[in-house]
């Protein structure tokens, strides 16, 4: 038996696209120039984390009122469009059914997790869905995949955790677990990097049933 971590963005469902689109949308609207690779900088972050950036970076709204605008831009996308991508839940179903442990952890707060993995019909098919929100801190912090490994009740070092951000990895591989790049359009430029980072890295989902670590 095996325990696996899957990111939820770009991993499990194909929300990139629009998760970009809104969060430059932000910062268009309130005027706000931006670094090109302003989207692998937050993704690791949460809405929380992410809303504090943007006023860092010249955002002038109250902090309320950038998560707002973070959790409306996408709470009806999650809730009714965005799909899961190719292989995924078939992948997922078979790891539980030989009897693995599977597990969500990503930086997408529960309101527009949950109903996106409810109307997949999967949510119930993994053993923990958490949100950075459960552990007060981000996938860029090293203590947070401890918190996970102690809540799974599993060594670090025998978890897979598999992500399409190469900055979620190289945190989460110096904290000790393994780690599984994932192919996402939005990450294309930094396959190479992922793959040399990364102890795995797969470009159809499916490729994880071959795995053994």
């Amino acid at each position: 038996m095996s325990t696996y971590v899957f990111d939820f963005d770009g991993t499990l469902v194909d929300s990139m696209p629009i998760y970009i689109s809104n969060m430059l949308k932000i910062l268009n609207d309130s005027g706000v120039s931006y670094p090109d690779d302003i989207i692998k900088k937050i993704t690791p972050l949460g809405v929380v984390d992410t809303a504090k950036y943007f006023i860092n970076m010249g955002v002038k709204k109250p902090l309320n009122e950038v998560i707002r605008a973070v959790e409306d831009y996408a709470f009806y996308e999650y809730s009714y469009n965005i799909p899961a991508k190719v292989n995924v839940i078939s992948t997922i179903t078979e790891l539980k059914k030989r009897g693995h442990k599977i597990n969500v952890l990503t930086a997408s707060p529960h309101i527009t997790l949950d109903p996106c993995l409810k109307r997949l019909e999967i949510f119930d098919v993994f053993d923990n869905v958490w949100s950075c929100d459960d552990f007060k801190t981000t996938k860029a912090d090293p203590e947070i995949y401890k918190m996970v490994a102690e809540k799974t009740d599993i060594p670090l070092s025998e978890i897979l955790f598999a992500d399409d951000n190469i900055n979620a990895l190289k945190t989460a591989k110096k904290a000790g677990l393994k780690t599984c790049g994932v192919f996402d359009a939005s990450s294309e430029d930094m396959i190479d990097e992922i793959r040399e980072l990364a102890d795995f890295y797969v470009v159809d989902f499916k490729e994880l049933l071959d795995i053994t670590f």
